[in-house]
């Protein structure tokens, strides 16, 4: 079954170039698990993508949802991601609810719907990205509960909340939007202008309330690291990018309908190489 994981790997290096470079600096023996896991996120967080509507898209995130409910809907082996994360749930006995909130929550994806709210919006982000820091600490930690939810909780609003900035140019293309009605009202964001590609000072002042959120969800990742097992260090080393993405968001000429926040990718990999010489404290 080696070769369920390798295409695991591989789906990771190719839609998760971040936690890719991550799992390789985890210890040896649990890599495998955590490419499994991540290949997992990376397939169901892709399917917006790869569908033309929103209904194939619901009976793919459906497939994923039998799986793990252990409904009988074909051989698991024709899918090797499925396949590896099998084989990875077996090992370190992964709590399944978990994985499924993943799957519903990412019915969100398929339609153009607003977020209604910072609360909803924190808990998407929880469903898919805190959810995923989580059992990458449960992986990590050898199948037994590592007692990292609330710290996992707030890495995931922190890093969620920045990627879907980060990937602001993207969705408003579509016209979808996941920053907060509430925080756009509060500022007078007309969307229209922004599904027009028009950069605004009301669009603006939302973002960097945003940023601040990011940054605050950061600062209690940092008071809750003494909860943090040594062994589960490696699940939160995509958190060292937060703020230098959120640096690049900053910039005076950066326009965050035209540019996308990036880091070249001798940067990511310094900046996750010396964070995993440290301890979650510092990031």
């Amino acid at each position: 079954m080696a070769e369920d994981f390798e295409h695991a790997a591989d789906v990771v290096r190719q839609y998760d170039k971040d936690r890719y470079l991550s799992a390789l600096l985890a210890p040896e023996d649990h890599r495998p698990g955590l490419m499994a896991l991540y290949a997992f996120n990376a397939e169901i967080a892709r399917i917006r993508e790869i569908v033309s509507e929103p209904l194939p898209g619901e009976v793919r995130l459906q497939w994923w949802r039998d799986f793990l409910e252990g409904t009988s809907h074909g051989a698991v082996g024709a899918n090797p991601v499925a396949s590896a994360l099998a084989q990875t749930i077996d090992r370190y006995k992964l709590p399944k609810n978990g994985l499924i909130a993943m799957t519903e929550a990412r019915i969100f994806d398929l339609y153009n719907d607003p977020m209604p709210n910072l609360n909803d919006l924190e808990g998407y982000t929880g469903e898919t990205v805190s959810g995923l820091f989580q059992l990458a600490c449960w992986v990590l930690n050898n199948g037994e509960d590592p007692g990292t939810a609330t710290v996992a909780g707030h890495a995931g609003v922190a890093y969620g909340v920045t990627g879907l900035m980060r990937a602001l140019p993207w969705h408003a293309s579509r016209q979808q939007m996941y920053l907060p009605k509430d925080v756009l009202d509060r500022h007078g964001v007309d969307l229209l202008t922004v599904f027009k590609g028009e950069a605004t000072p009301e669009l603006a002042a939302a973002l960097s309330e945003m940023r601040a959120h990011a940054r605050h969800h950061m600062s209690r990742v940092k008071q809750a690291a003494s909860d943090v097992p040594d062994t589960c260090r490696a699940a939160f080393l995509p958190l060292s990018l937060v703020e230098p993405f959120l640096k690049k968001m900053e910039a005076a000429n950066f326009n965050p309908l035209k540019d996308v926040a990036e880091l070249s990718q001798l940067r990511r990999q310094w900046i996750l190489w010396r964070a995993s010489g440290k301890l979650v404290a510092s990031l």
